[in-house]
């Protein structure tokens, strides 16, 4: 491994919350290093929305804007590496992490975990088919695209009713199907009920569609019930085990922090969905990247503690 580079900030991350956040500390002239293993959770998506002046934007294209403004600065260092390590000396944190055999080290007084989430979905083979086109994750997202049709919401988790009640704001034909996992209570089905929403609890064998989209959702007896798009409800997993420090995550397995991303750990800040609540849209991500940037930009004025003596 090569002699580690100093800079005062690494970014391991470069979705909104990550792009935001070094771009900010770059503007307080920070020597920033953004690390960027390209693997993001929405890659299936084509368009994003609700981010102002963005609104239909590609969220690669998104990405990609964001980054080269990132590189325009020149206390600004991008790379693109896997990190597999984040430990405390007596200098800051050390990164370690490659690319394609390309070692990877570097030394920052601070790092910011921006790496996002890993989605888990309902067992179905033809759902990654749809995902992205005809079947998205995030309602406040890409429901207006689907308001009006007949729609399905997919989910094995026990927060589905709360989630179809939101859901069916956009459409009065609406199907909740729990794949026979999910778990609705006797007062979650009365408030579907009342709001005209359909409960479908036999397992599902996969989704019905052409090139043209979603056509239906097909139970394992045979029966097709007829949805022409539709929403999944994922199970999110914050994978942090590069990190050689102990987190506080909350109950739902996210990195609990304060309001400006600072973790408990001096030097040490999370930002974006790894964070209560976990998965936001772009333009609250990015925000919350603005915020965590302001924080360790003051932190560093104040004088950081050095990180091996702040988690001994």
């Amino acid at each position: 491994m090569p002699p580690a580079d100093d800079y005062d900030v690494v970014v391991i991350g470069a979705g909104p919350a990550g792009l935001s956040a070094a771009l900010n500390l770059v503007r307080a002239r920070r020597r920033v290093l953004l690390v960027d293993a390209n693997r993001p959770r929405n890659a299936a998506t084509l368009r994003s929305h609700g981010f102002l002046t963005r609104d239909g934007v590609s969220p690669l294209e998104l990405r990609k804007l964001g980054r080269e403004e990132v590189e325009a600065y020149p206390e600004a260092t991008v790379t693109q590496a896997v990190v597999d390590e984040v430990h405390a000396d007596a200098g800051g944190w050390v990164v370690s992490g490659a690319w394609r055999g390309t070692p990877l080290a570097a030394r920052g007084a601070a790092v910011v975990v921006a790496t996002g989430l890993r989605e888990s979905f309902p067992s179905l083979p033809s759902l990654r088919a749809y995902y992205g086109t005809s079947v998205h994750s995030c309602v406040e997202c890409d429901a207006y695209e689907k308001a009006g049709q007949p729609l399905a919401l997919i989910g094995e988790t026990d927060d589905l009713a709360e989630r179809a009640l939101v859901l069916a704001a956009w459409t009065d034909d609406l199907v909740v199907f729990t794949n026979g996992v999910g778990r609705l209570s006797e007062d979650d089905r009365a408030r579907l009920h009342a709001a005209g929403v359909g409960v479908e609890d036999r397992a599902i064998a996969d989704l019905e569609g052409g090139r043209d989209g979603l056509t239906g959702v097909r139970l394992v007896d045979g029966v097709v019930v007829p949805r022409v798009a539709g929403f999944v409800r994922p199970r999110w997993h914050v994978d942090l085990d590069f990190l050689d420090t102990r987190l506080d995550h909350d109950e739902d397995g996210f990195v609990v922090v304060d309001r400006h991303g600072r973790t408990g750990v001096p030097g040490l800040y999370a930002v974006g969905d790894v964070t209560p609540p976990g998965p936001e849209q772009l333009i609250v991500a990015a925000g919350a990247g603005a915020v965590t940037a302001a924080a360790v930009h003051r932190d560093l004025v104040r004088g950081l503690r050095p990180a091996r003596d702040a988690v001994q």
